[in-house]
Order: structure tokens, then sequence, then C-alpha cells
């Protein structure tokens, strides 16, 4: 296809979206718009969200949106799940790990990061309780007692600043409530010996004061046997994951509020298991008779996590000015060790005992994360005019340090000792931003938003090879500034039909790794990326408010686009920028009360990507694999050619449904709901092959319990297809895999008071 036949067919199809997208708006009334009428039996809640840092009707904000809350948390984390959940249940969302648990990956309109080093960048923000989680193990926290989860796509470079220029996920905590008590406890119990335990309590202490305590214990036996006698790791999987929360609120007047926060994390389980020779040569199926309960290995597999962190979120009311402060401390340390060639001996060794399959090597690693310490403080000034014109304004700060030490294991040694060989890498990051936004309201319907934001970013890098007794350092300081913007509106068609439009930038800040293999290893580096992002879609309330529809479509460009690389030969990343990157695409959120006590929901999307650079190269997958890009020889290595590539896990059809059915029997309701997810295939790096391509995948839940008074009791099951596929993997030499984990089912007990 020619360039400019590309470019037809991409205004084509976002054309042919935008009709399909918009089927409903021949309903428009031409009546000045009305006041929203009060909410009536068999009607949808209203839905408020703070993705513009105000609290505000989803219906009104004028970009893509979609949150989660409610029994559908409940649901979605009924058998321990950890925050992967959220994989593919909103449009155009995908989260995936190479850690397991501990370390999760973001991806929105295909933008993401595979990098799988511990201070990698990722360009999708998280921000928990208004914190920003800026390292990859933060992310990972588990999710409970949380009031609702918000989805913003397009980049967030504005109001949420640097490292989101494909979007922002948002966690906001149910918050202690002055002069009631209430709270509630659940415990699950499943197969593979799960054991969840979770509950919150808020205990007014005065007028003013009220506490909010909330935890979450979960436990899983091991269930992979590693039949290889006398391995330093005979049995995988299992874990014990306590975290727990306490918020205080102080509220001595309408003037000001205090809101302090403090948490932590404790797990200590498994790595994710790389399992050699998985994977059929020349196809992406697991091999036949594959057996997800045994994994031969002569490697040792542990990983051990702990997070802390504390926030001070003020709050002062003036006439007509409302001034914030939040300031935020977090902490985090990983030990995780695990079998890279997934497999036991070593051929090349000259050791005849060696598997499953072909192992020519035998690579054995940890990865440790210490001395962590991010603290970040805003300032932000808020006008509460009644007129037509109200601003946001603010200062932004962000200090972060760490070090990170990568360990090697000699697996045919007795006892596993480690290696004389390590790296260790020092990273300390500062930024400051200065930021803006105005709202006016032009007339009844027209109300338009303008933002802006300034961002000075430093970096600060040094990495140590030691090979006793020779070592050698190097070090890297990178400086970057920025200025962000987007411009909005949002036109009020009737009472219940809303079109929005945007255009808005993004930025991510330079990143550097420096996972080194020898004395001559350098740095890599990638510059600063710029998004430019441009959406236009509908939000409207259906047949008296009983149904809601969102639908939007999207186009971006991504300059400078950060990519990470593997080696093909060894366990390495590096980092490198292409030239450009696109994607378009559309999005769809529909939610229904079909009759009374049947209800359904309904999301996709639909997510075009492509690397535009014709001079990229990345070194293609070790053999036996089977690259399907165009190469070049360099250095005696094959090169992938990547350029008209997708982006890296970025499916492009994306889905979720659920349907929930509910009847009255005797002095409660017996209830059943079924959730689905559904994802396509993808790439599992830069470059394409036959072997590392994500399988599609549906996956399906069901939940079916009955609740009387403030008790429930249900029956779940998730994965309950029991699909298991190859997820991604190790792309050197042994055809190493990841696969998704098997069906999981139990019995929740759930008390409210």
């Amino acid at each position: 296809m020619t360039l400019k036949n590309r470019h037809f067919a991409t205004r084509s199809l976002i054309a042919l979206a935008v009709a399909g997208a918009f089927p409903l708006l021949s309903m428009a009334q031409e009546a000045a718009p009305a006041a929203p009428a009060k909410a009536q039996a068999g009607q949808l809640e209203t839905v408020i969200v703070t993705a513009q840092r105000r609290a505000e009707n989803i219906k009104d904000v004028p970009m893509a949106i979609s949150t989660l809350k409610g029994e559908k948390l409940d649901v979605l984390t009924s058998g321990g799940q950890d925050i992967r959940f959220l994989s593919a249940r909103s449009p155009s969302l995908l989260v995936e790990s190479d850690y397991g648990r501990s370390f999760p990956r973001f991806y929105i309109r295909g933008m993401g990061n595979i990098d799988f080093d511990l201070n990698a960048s990722q360009p999708v923000g998280l921000v928990f309780d208004d914190i920003v989680q800026e390292n990859p193990i933060l992310k990972g926290f588990p999710v409970f007692d949380v009031e609702q989860i918000e989805v913003l796509r397009g980049p967030q470079g504005t109001l949420f600043g640097r490292n989101s220029p494909a979007g922002v996920v948002k966690f906001d905590s149910a918050k202690p409530v002055l002069g009631k008590t209430e709270g509630y406890a659940s415990a699950g119990f499943g197969n593979f010996g799960v054991k969840n335990v979770e509950g919150a309590y808020n205990l007014p202490m005065s007028d003013t004061v009220a506490v909010r305590i909330s935890m979450q214990s979960q436990h899983r036996d091991d269930r992979v046997h590693n039949p290889r006698p006398n391995a330093p790791t005979q049995d995988f999987e299992g874990y014990s994951d306590n975290a727990a929360r306490v918020q205080v609120l102080y509220k001595p007047s309408s003037n000001f509020s205090a809101l302090f926060n403090v948490h932590a994390r404790d797990y200590n389980g498994s790595a994710t298991l790389f399992r050699a020779n998985v994977i059929k040569p020349g196809t992406n199926d697991l091999v036949d008779n594959f057996n997800y309960y045994s994994y031969p290995t002569d490697g040792a597999n542990e990983q051990k996590v702990n997070t802390e962190g504390a926030s001070a979120r003020l709050r002062w009311n003036f006439d007509n000015l409302t001034l914030h402060s939040i300031t935020g401390y977090e902490t985090a340390s990983i030990y995780s060790r695990g079998d890279v060639d997934g497999g036991f001996g070593c051929a090349f060794c000259g050791i005849a005992d060696s598997g499953p399959g072909f192992m020519p090597f035998n690579v054995e690693t940890a990865d440790i994360l210490h001395g962590h310490r991010q603290l970040t403080q805003e300032f932000r000034l808020e006008s509460n005019n009644k007129g037509p014109l109200n601003w946001i304004g603010g200062l932004f700060f962000f200090k972060e340090d760490m070090a990170i030490d990568s360990i090697a294991f000699d697996s045919l040694l007795p006892g596993n000792p480690q290696k004389p060989q390590y790296t260790t890498q020092n990273q300390s990051s500062k930024a400051w931003a200065a930021f803006g936004s105005l709202n006016y309201t032009v007339s009844e319907r027209l109300k338009l938003r303008a933002g802006l934001r300034y961002t000075n970013d430093k970096k600060d890098f040094s990495a140590t090879r030691v090979e006793p007794p020779d070592s050698a350092t190097s070090n890297v300081s990178l400086s970057s500034t920025n200025v962000s913007w987007d411009l909005s509106g949002t036109y009020v068609l009737n009472a219940d039909t809303n079109l929005f439009a945007r255009a808005a930038t993004g930025y991510r800040a330079p990143s550097i790794q420096g996972r080194f293999f020898g004395l001559t290893d350098k740095p890599t580096v990638a510059d600063s990326e710029k998004a430019l992002s441009v959406e236009a879609g509908i939000k409207q309330d259906l047949f008296n408010r009983r149904a809601r529809l969102s639908a939007s479509v999207f186009s971006y460009r991504v300059k400078d686009l950060q990519l990470t690389a593997t080696s093909g030969t060894t366990n390495l990343n590096q980092l490198l920028n292409v030239d450009r990157a696109v994607g378009h695409g559309v999005e769809l959120d529909f939610q229904a009360n079909l009759a009374d006590g049947l209800s359904a929901s309904v999301g996709g999307s639909y997510n075009f990507t492509e690397i535009q650079d014709k001079n990229v190269r990345v070194q293609v997958c070790g053999a036996p694999c089977t690259p399907t890009n165009a190469f070049e020889i360099i250095g005696g290595k094959r090169y992938a050619i990547i350029d008209g590539n997708p982006l890296p896990r970025a499916p492009k059809w994306n889905g979720n449904f659920t349907l929930r059915y509910g009847r009255a029997i005797g002095a409660g309701q017996l209830f059943a709901l079924t959730d689905w997810s559904y994802h396509s295939s993808y790439n599992a790096f830069p470059d394409e092959s036959k072997e590392y391509t994500g399988k599609a995948l549906t996956e399906g839940g069901l939940r079916i319990g009955y609740k009387w008074d403030n008790y429930e009791v249900a029956l779940y099951g998730r994965n309950i297809t029991n699909r298991i596929v190859l997820t991604g993997g190790i792309n050197f030499d042994n055809l190493a895999g990841i696969v998704t984990e098997p069906r999981t089912y139990g019995v929740q007990m759930k008390a409210t008071f």
C-alpha cells in the first residue's frame, strides 16, 4: 500500500467509525439543554470522575474515560487476582508482566513499554490516591477497598504530567467518613489452597476526625512441581501477599480538611516461570502434551517485594478559591530470582543431561531494587467562580533515587553459588513542572477547556560492571524540557447527549539502561518522546437513563518513540528511539439496565499502530525461532527491519462483556454474573516472528450467589474455560515462553455493616 493510499484508508476508516459510533444523533432534539431528571428506579447512577482534577459528571468531561467500581470490581478480584485483572476490561487497555504479581506493564491505545529493568519508564501513568507511582514495582500495589478506577485514554500531559503520553490509570480508595461507623469483611477460599481475606472499618473518632483502616491478605499454595531431584526450588507459584492502608480525615470546618494516608505491602512468592522449549517451532502454539503443573529446572526461584508509603492531602476553601497541597512519599524494594533459561543442564557445556528440549546454555539471574525513595509535592490553586470562567494552576515537584543490582548464579555447581561478575546501577531523577488549565462556558451548550504545562527533567545515572579483578564504570547525565498542551470542548446537543473533541500532547522523559554483560558495555539512552493526539466522541444517556453510551475515534502520532529491544542472544535490554509511530482507532463503552434484575455492559476497541522508521534495526530472536521481517546482516548477526511493524504488545482488537441477572427469593436476592474479555494476537517484541506472537485470548468468569440483609455468599470461577496460551517469553535460543494462568474457582463470603 502506498503512503497516499494508506493515509486515504486511515481517513476512510475514521470517517466510517464516526458514522458508526454516532447512530443515535438523529434522535437529538433541538430543545435547550435541561437539568438532569432525578434518578428513578431502573435508571443508571450518575458516574462522577476527577479526570480533570475536579469532581464532574463523566458525561461532561471531554475525553475518553472508562470506570470500574462496586460489584464489578468485586467480581474481577474474587479469585485473588492482582492488578492484571484490568487487562482488556476497558477499551484499548492491556496489562501484562514478566515478573508475575509485582511489575505490571500497562498499554493504552497500543502505547506501552516491554522493558523489564527495574528502572523502566512507562508511557502510561498510574496515580493512586493523587500520588503518581513512577517505579514499576509501585504500580503493582494490590487493589482493595477502592471506590473507583478511572482509565483516562490519550495524552494526560497537562494535569498529570510527565510519562503519561498514552494515558493514566487512576485509583481512588474509599475515604474516611465523619459521623458514621461502617465497613465490611470478606473471606474467600478456592482451589490451589487459595485463601483471601479483605476488610475495611470506618471509625468516627469525633465530630472532626474519622479513621478508615483497610487490609487485604491473599495466599495461594504452590501448584507447579519440579520433578528434578535436589533442585534448589521444588515447587512454584505459591505466594503470600499482604497489604494495608490507614487513612485519617481531619475536618475541623468547611474551610479546611486534611487526609493522611499510610500504606504498605509485603509479598513473598514466586517469580514468573519462563518455560524452555514450550513453543512449537514455526508456530505460536504450545508444544503437544504441555503440562502446566510440571516445570523441570535446575535453578532457584523466589521473589520478595516490600513497598511503603504515606501522603498528606490538605485543602483550604476560601471565598472563590481552593488551595490544595499534596505531599507523597513512596519506597519500594524487590529481590526477584529465576531460572531465565527455563530448563536444566547445558548442552554447550558438555552436559548430556539437559532439557526439556535442546538447552544450549544456562542462565539463572536475580534483580534487586534497593535504596528506592520517591518524594512528590504538588500545590494546586483552583477557582470556584459562578461565572463562565474557571481555572486551575499549580506547581509539581518530583524526586526519585534508586539502586539496582543484577547478579547471576552458576546452576551447574552444587548449591547454585553466585557468580563473581555483577552489575550495579544508580539513578537519581528530579523534575519540576508548572501547569494551568482554563474552563470557559461559552453558552449553555458549549464549554471549552485549555491547558498548558512546562516540565523540566534531570536524570543522573551510573553503572558499574564488576568482573574481578577488573571493573568498569559509566556515567550518563540527561536533562530535558517540554511544553505540553491540550484543547477540548463539549457541545450539549440535548439533555441526554454531549459531543466532545480534544487535541492533546504528551511527553515521556529520557530513559537510561545499563544492563551490562561485559566490561566494554555502555549504557543505552532513549531521548524524550512526544505525542500528539486528536479524538472526538459522543456521550449519551438512552432510554430514560436506563442505558449509557460512550464512543470515540482517535488518531495519534509519536515522535522519537522510546522502544526497548532485546538482543536475541542474551538477557539484555537496549533502549532506542524510532523516528515516529502512529496509531488510530475506535472505542465503545455501553451499559444498560435491560429489564428488572437484568443488566449488561459491552466495551470494545480497534487499535491500528505502526512503527515508521526505515533506518531502525533490532536483532532478531535467537534460533530456532522463525523471524518474519526482512533483515540485514550486521557484524555477522541478523537485524530485523521493523519499519511498518505494529507496536509491541498492541492487539488490534479488544473487547469486554458482562451480564448480570438477579431475582428476589425469600428475604434476599439470588444473582448470577458472567464477565468476558478478549484481545487479539500481538507481537511480543518489536520484531516479528512466528513463535513470539502472543495468542488471541478470550477469558471468562462466573459468579453465582445469594444476598440477604447485609450478607452475601457466592461461588466464583475465573478463566472458566481453562484457556492456557502463550503470552510472551524470552526470545533467545530456546523458545522459552510465558503462559496464562489456569482456571480457579472457590467460594466467597462478605458481610457489611
